[in-house]
């Protein structure tokens, strides 16, 4: 049974992607564009109005903007998964499980290739790789826990509470602001950067740009510190999505 929903989650996942690239002139393209886009505009204000860029500030820019575009279109699209397929729901017996998985999959892969393409831009300007990159995959999968947890607990909760759907993209724009995407935790004063450590989303970002840009390897401290909270948020979906998938079928259409 298990291994006919993975199949059924890939095969799924490969459906939509095909879907996308039919549906839309730019598909993967927009994942690239709107980074680029926002790049600019963040750089025109923070380093040549405010002055508070410094050097190698767009890299830096670019980067956050990459990683977080994968976070907020997972949960967006797993979030809006379960509401957006209730009539099927209602008509076929499916886990529901299977719907935020298969956005969730849809945009990593998505992000799989524009990340790849970050690195040759890092290369090109002069950052190559180095022995720490090796610490990419744990770092990505945290960020990817932090994704599926928030989609799920989301996607639980939309059927119930579709309202939900007017206010997650501000509380998104609220949470980019409090995760480093524009600046960094080092430039935050106290006792500020004290509380903004336990941000998973500005510990992992901070990470990435550490090992991308300087060669740094991750502080394992810090790791541990919001390994408990990352895993708690995942089971958190898990279970919610658990408990309230019999009341999906009942929704009044």
């Amino acid at each position: 049974m298990r291994l006919h929903f993975l199949e059924l989650v890939w095969f799924s996942t490969y459906a939509e992607l095909r879907a996308e690239r039919s549906r839309s002139y730019l598909g993967l393209l927009w994942w690239l564009v709107e980074p680029a886009l926002m790049m600019v505009a963040f750089w025109l204000v923070f380093d040549r109005i405010l002055g508070t860029g410094g050097p190698g500030y767009l890299p830096f820019l670019l980067i956050g903007l990459v990683i977080w575009q994968w976070l907020k279109s997972s949960i967006v699209h797993a979030g809006h998964a379960i509401w957006m397929n209730l009539a099927l729901v209602r008509q076929v017996r499916l886990p529901v499980l299977l719907f935020p998985l298969v956005a969730l999959l849809t945009d990593s892969i998505k992000f799989g290739v524009v990340f790849l393409l970050l690195l040759a831009v890092l290369w090109l300007a002069g950052y190559p790789p180095n022995a720490a990159y090796l610490s990419l995959p744990l770092l990505l999968l945290g960020i990817g826990t932090c994704a599926a947890g928030c989609g799920l607990l989301l996607a639980a909760l939309m059927p119930l509470l579709p309202d939900l759907r007017f206010v997650i993209e501000q509380l998104l724009t609220v949470l980019m602001f409090l995760s480093g995407v524009v600046f960094a935790l080092q430039r935050v004063p106290q006792p500020y950067a004290d509380w903004l450590a336990w941000n998973p989303v500005m510990v992992l970002l901070d990470a990435v740009r550490g090992v991308l840009l300087q060669g740094a390897w991750p502080d394992g401290s810090a790791l541990v510190r919001i390994a408990l909270p990352l895993l708690a948020l995942a089971m958190a979906g898990l279970l919610g999505l658990r408990w309230l998938a019999p009341r999906y079928p009942k929704i009044a259409a």
